[in-house]
């Protein structure tokens, strides 16, 4: 008999991606949402988990960069994947080890372009609008020990337009992670 798929969602921001994902697999059952991992106390994704009756890990770069800390935690919900859904900072080496081509992001531009340390929100869309980009989107890929530069799963496009500004390209991106992100991590496992 197949094993329940368990899934960790570490966040970094407002969670819309971590409450989207967890209505997708609400009434999966052979995945299941186990838990928020939170690395800013001011984040949002904190009061969605709690909505959601989500449990939640809030940590700081001390416990962090505890390996038995996090690993442990993360073994006793039985976790077998993690995913970032709006996670800012670098994966350390022992969860990439613990997890080998277990745990994916979504990025908000078309990797390899616009990645890397400090591109995240609306840096990454200044960034395209500057360089005249006539398409965007969003890639979802495995994570490695550097910034964005994992094996890409897939990439969703979208259009830009002369009209277009910082703030209607983010909500363009964000539509393709709420319709394409939960369906690409489905595939995935």
């Amino acid at each position: 008999m197949k094993r329940t798929i368990n899934i960790a969602l570490f966040a970094s921001g407002t969670g819309t991606n971590v409450e989207n994902i967890f209505k997708y697999f609400q009434k999966n059952e052979n995945i299941r949402i186990k838990c928020v991992l939170c690395n800013n106390k001011n984040a949002y994704v904190l009061q969605r988990a709690k909505n959601l009756e989500l449990e939640s890990l809030l940590f700081d770069r001390i416990m962090y960069n505890d390996e038995k800390l996090i690993l442990n935690y993360l073994k006793i919900r039985e976790i077998d994947f993690i995913i970032l859904a709006g996670f800012l900072w670098l994966i350390p080496e022992y969860l990439i080890n613990q997890f080998p081509n277990k745990i994916i992001n979504i990025h908000p531009a078309l990797l390899p372009k616009y990645g890397g340390k400090g591109m995240f929100g609306e840096n990454v869309h200044k960034a395209v609008l500057e360089n005249h980009e006539t398409i965007t989107g969003i890639t979802v890929h495995y994570v490695n020990k550097n910034y964005d530069e994992g094996s890409i799963i897939a990439q969703k496009t979208v259009e830009i337009t002369k009209e277009d500004t910082i703030e209607t390209i983010a909500e363009k991106i964000h539509i393709l992670e709420q319709k394409y992100f939960p369906q690409i991590i489905e595939n995935i496992l």
